[in-house]
């Protein structure tokens, strides 16, 4: 089969698809869309993604044999479930589950986390700084809330939806692990903790989140990527 093309950085965004592609056993071609050097706004890139963000792909050999792009990392799990078979669950009713938890984190974790982490890590870090004790309590306390769902959720259950890995625990999974740099603590969540070992056990997941590792930051922002990240840049 002809490789995916796959328009990727080293975020939990991007994690989420090259797991899937791992799991999967797809071959891709992996592209970097470098967000802090603003890779995210060249034209090339916006006819894929017209909305800016990694992750992004082009499978060559879509719907009718015909390539077709793909934005939004929730939208690709899908697809890419539906195009193998594999991970989207075995029964109507369990798909029903995975995508209700597949939708939970686009709209739940994974915004408010990202928001945790700008508040309580970058911010503080800007220039000049953005110490802002309001949205740090605000998003600290929802991502723990969120994950409390969460661990709720896994009581009983091998995986998110039930007894069986899915796309749901692969778009959740890669931002429950960096509970640390939202400030939150596993000590009352012991299924969470359970679950969040158990998935990084697994080979294609640990194959996955090591996609261009070496590649990203852990330090202070310098302020051309803060510029680029966080300014008030167009597109259009």
């Amino acid at each position: 089969p002809t490789p995916i093309d796959l328009h990727y950085w080293p975020t939990p965004n991007g994690w989420k698809v090259t797991i899937a592609l791992e799991e999967m056993g797809l071959p891709y071609t992996l592209h970097y869309v470098d967000i802090g050097a603003g890779d995210q706004f060249k034209p090339e890139f916006l006819k894929i993604a017209p909305n800016n963000r990694m992750p992004a792909i082009v499978d060559h050999d879509g719907p009718d044999g015909a390539p077709i792009a793909i934005f939004e990392s929730g939208a690709i799990l899908q697809y890419l479930a539906r195009k193998t078979g594999q991970f989207g669950g075995p029964t109507e009713r369990d798909r029903i589950t995975v995508d209700q938890w597949l939708m939970w984190q686009m709209g739940g974790l994974g915004p408010m986390a990202g928001q945790a982490h700008h508040f309580l890590k970058y911010a503080p870090q800007m220039d000049p700084p953005q110490d802002l004790p309001y949205a740090q309590d605000r998003y600290r306390r929802e991502v723990a809330r969120l994950l409390g769902v969460l661990d709720r959720q896994l009581a009983g259950r091998e995986f998110v939806a039930g007894d069986f890995f899915s796309i749901a625990d692969m778009a959740i999974w890669p931002w429950a692990i960096l509970w640390e740099g939202q400030e939150q603590t596993l000590e009352d969540k012991p299924n969470l903790a359970r679950w969040l070992e158990a998935v990084g056990a697994r080979p294609a997941v640990q194959r996955g989140k090591d996609v261009g590792a070496e590649r990203r930051k852990s330090g202070p922002m310098d302020r051309k990527a803060q510029s680029v990240l966080f300014g008030d840049r167009k597109t259009g």
